[in-house]
């Protein structure tokens, strides 16, 4: 009995061992591949994703603006909305920054150099940017603010408003909880080879940081330079239809958007996803549980069966 006991554990240990190195070997090509393209594929992968989460902000504002289902659900609804600008970097292919950081697998694996790394970082950050203020130009253009008779607009300053007044270590952190959650989602989606199962999977993470009000500095290129542009540019009308005044979100201005929200979220992006998630894995992998102990286990076990 104890020995069946024993030979139950080992081979659950070597299961084990082996989808950790599968999910890390998967992680590590992942970044690798992130980093052997081309310049301009990348810069212009960077630009679609970088709609892809405006379009999903979008959606998540058109939902939850005049909801009366409450604080926590209409947050999920919300989420549940925001989760599509995942799915579709997925699905139809593209490079965003928050996901993009797990290279530091590669790196610590030294098949990248830190070089490498952060030229790939700078160009998808830039190609997020450009692809969120594209969004930016049409929404403005297409007057979504006079949504709801103007309801919709309204909502969107207020976004931007409140992610303007956290401390700097209140954003870091924010943002360093929101790419746990980004970033997990990915590493869910190594488990598998089926793109519906691979969207799936990275829609409760996505709700969850949308629902708790984590920040991530994509969506917050995409949403604080919207709401700096229906504060300066939206006319004099849609703020009378709302009895508001402009100067009520005077604060909701480039400079705050920078030094207080994009700078520390985007910091705290990177410590999540990269450090957090990428190196925490890889310490698994190559700490006290290292990969000479797990192939030891495999091959402990294999010369046991041959036995």
């Amino acid at each position: 009995m104890k020995s069946e006991n024993s030979q139950t554990t080992l081979v659950a240990n070597q299961q084990a061992a082996i989808k950790a190195e599968t999910s890390l070997s998967i992680a590590d090509d992942y970044g690798m591949k992130k980093v052997q393209k081309s310049s301009w594929q990348s810069f212009t992968l960077a630009i679609f994703s970088g709609a892809f989460i405006a379009i999903a902000f979008v959606f998540y504002i058109s939902v939850t603006t005049g909801s009366d289902a409450g604080w926590g659900m209409t947050r999920f609804i919300g989420g549940i909305a925001f989760s599509l600008g995942l799915m579709l970097v997925i699905a139809a292919g593209g490079e965003l920054f928050t996901s993009t950081v797990l290279t530091s697998v590669a790196w610590v694996n030294k098949r990248i150099t830190m070089r490498q790394q952060l030229q790939c970082w700078t160009r998808v950050y830039l190609g997020n940017m450009v692809g969120a203020l594209l969004m930016v130009l049409l929404i403005m253009l297409g007057r979504l603010f006079e949504l709801a008779d103007g309801q919709w607009g309204l909502t969107a300053l207020n976004i931007a408003q409140h992610k303007l007044h956290h401390t700097w270590l209140q954003a870091f952190v924010l943002g360093i909880l929101c790419n746990v959650l980004v970033c997990l989602g990915i590493w869910m989606t190594f488990a598998t080879k089926d793109l519906l199962t691979k969207c799936f999977l990275v829609i409760l993470p996505v709700a969850m940081f949308v629902a708790a009000g984590f920040e991530h500095c994509i969506a917050n290129l995409f949403m604080l330079p919207f709401g700096v542009a229906v504060q300066n540019f939206a006319p004099d009308s849609f703020f009378m239809a709302l009895e508001i005044s402009r100067d009520q979100f005077s604060d909701v201005n480039l400079a705050n958007a920078i030094f207080n929200n994009l700078i520390p979220v985007t910091l705290g992006n990177i410590v999540g996803g990269a450090v957090a998630i990428g190196l925490g894995y890889w310490l698994v992998e190559n700490g006290s549980f290292s990969t000479f102990n797990a192939t030891s286990i495999i091959k402990t076990t294999a010369k046991t069966e041959a036995d």
